[in-house]
């Protein structure tokens, strides 16, 4: 059985030498009906026993016979391999990784109403362009109350935001700045879309104490909505050039909802970032597993800057970048931070980052049509240039600042939490408002049900 690696931005021949190997063997086997568990389930073994990274801690797995979610499961190596997973439905994999889900376009996390009631509400985190959520007037910071009429509470909220994959209804409340309080806003009706998402979310550049202060939200990584396209990419190149233009003195990189995504796209936006790399400088480093290091193209696997016209080069005062930060911060975001110290100060506001230092690379089985399966392995563990991996325990923020303690302000606002808790480190004055804080529990979010969730989708170019 030969395998195919499922995006064009990997050139994964060798591997496909190293599959043929196990035809012989599986020739020895019965055949089986292509769409049967027992097919699905030896193309996972093959697989895995060729790129997975803990390969001699790989697990006997159960019954062929059994449930292919079930056996994938069943061969991992948890709890240290924290991140495996397959999919049932393939495509589905493809589209979610590039940005593209069916959806109303709104993001939320979700608390209990209060810390005596085991009501649940969901304040929203931000609402993406072009969205039915966006047609619709939701704002970052709304609070949603009722989904289909139903009160969301601690023991049925998984179940209740279930329901926003197709057309629902809400009930929600909007904070009224004049009265200072939240003002409710009546029941809602929203459609959903196939949404092509754009990581690029906001930019703007502030001049305040003389200093002039980048600013981007940057919420995954995706070179472009399709296979093919760079757009993405390509808008972010543009934003660079726009700060070099304008000469700014601070960059802030938004990276508190970013669980991740391409690599090649994080090589990226490094290499606008850091000061005057270029194509000889070497932002990471792979280790592959026992096997695939056995070949001479998957050993000492080094990634390069690129040499971009829109790098910042040296005009950031204390050669520093600001990164904000939350616990959803992982993998690509990650391999950015661990990428950049080398070469620069990257300082950290916010929240302790995943901890994800491993990266995968998704395979679907090209030979059996019937087999919609596809599977996202970990296959590699990534260094920076000077061998260092050790966050597997995240990053810890040089300040340390949550934005579940206060209400949410809208993106771009200077009073809000994260953003003037890095001007004022940025202009050495201190925010003059009044913030009130709040005493609450993350429980979870709908980016905790992404496909993309803490993904570093590994590149891999055959020299």
């Amino acid at each position: 059985m030969r395998l195919r690696k499922i995006f064009p931005f990997f050139l994964l021949g060798l591997m496909t030498i190293s599959f043929w190997s196990c035809k012989d063997d599986e020739d020895t086997l019965p055949e089986v009906a292509p769409n049967s568990n027992e097919a699905v389930n030896r193309w996972i073994k093959e697989v895995m026993d060729q790129v997975y990274y803990w390969l001699e801690d790989m697990k006997t797995p159960i019954a062929e016979t059994s449930d292919p979610e079930d056996y994938f499961e069943s061969l991992l190596f948890r709890p240290t391999d924290r991140f495996s997973v397959i999919f049932p439905d393939y495509e589905e994999l493809i589209n979610s990784l590039n940005g593209i889900t069916l959806e109303a376009g709104y993001e939320f996390i979700l608390f209990r109403e209060s810390q005596n009631s085991d009501n649940v509400i969901a304040e929203i985190t931000y609402v993406k362009k072009n969205s039915p959520a966006s047609s619709a007037g939701l704002k970052r910071g709304d609070i949603i109350r009722t989904i289909n009429g139903q009160q969301m509470t601690v023991n049925n909220f998984r179940e209740v935001i279930g329901a926003i994959s197709s057309q629902h209804t809400i009930t929600y409340l909007r904070f009224n700045e004049t009265s200072q309080a939240f003002e409710n806003q009546g029941q809602l009706e929203l459609n959903t879309i196939q949404l092509a998402e754009n990581p690029n979310f906001l930019d703007t550049i502030y001049t305040i104490n003389n200093q002039k202060i980048g600013y981007v939200v940057y919420h995954f990584f995706a070179p472009g909505p399709g296979n093919n396209s760079t757009a993405y990419d390509q808008e972010t190149d543009a934003i660079f050039a726009k700060f070099k233009a304008e000469g700014i003195n601070h960059l802030i990189v938004d990276f508190r909802y970013n669980g991740g995504g391409f690599v090649s796209s994080a090589v990226n936006l490094a290499s606008l970032i850091a000061p005057g790399v270029g194509s000889t400088d070497i932002f990471s480093k792979t280790k592959y597993n026992s096997f695939l290091s056995g070949f001479d193209d998957f050993k000492n696997v080094r990634t390069p800057f690129r040499a971009k016209t829109q790098n910042l080069g040296n005009i950031l005062t204390g050669n520093r970048v600001y990164i904000l930060t939350s616990s959803r911060t992982a993998s690509a975001s990650e391999l950015i931070i661990n990428g950049l110290r080398p070469y620069m100060n990257v300082f950290l506001i916010g929240d302790v980052t995943t901890g994800k230092n491993v990266g995968s690379i998704p395979f679907d089985d090209e030979d059996n049509p019937e087999n919609p399966y596809g599977i996202l392995p970990i296959v590699t563990q990534s260094f920076n240039s000077q061998d260092q991996s050790d966050y597997s325990n995240g990053f810890t923020p040089n300040i340390t600042a949550k934005e579940i303690d206060e209400r949410l302000r809208p993106f771009g606002d200077i009073n809000e939490l994260l953003l003037r808790t890095a001007i004022a480190q940025i202009t050495g004055n201190p925010p003059s408002g009044k913030f009130q804080k709040l005493d609450r529990q993350d429980l979870g979010s709908t980016l905790d049900r992404k496909v993309r969730a803490g993904t570093m989708i590994e590149k891999f170019e055959m020299k």
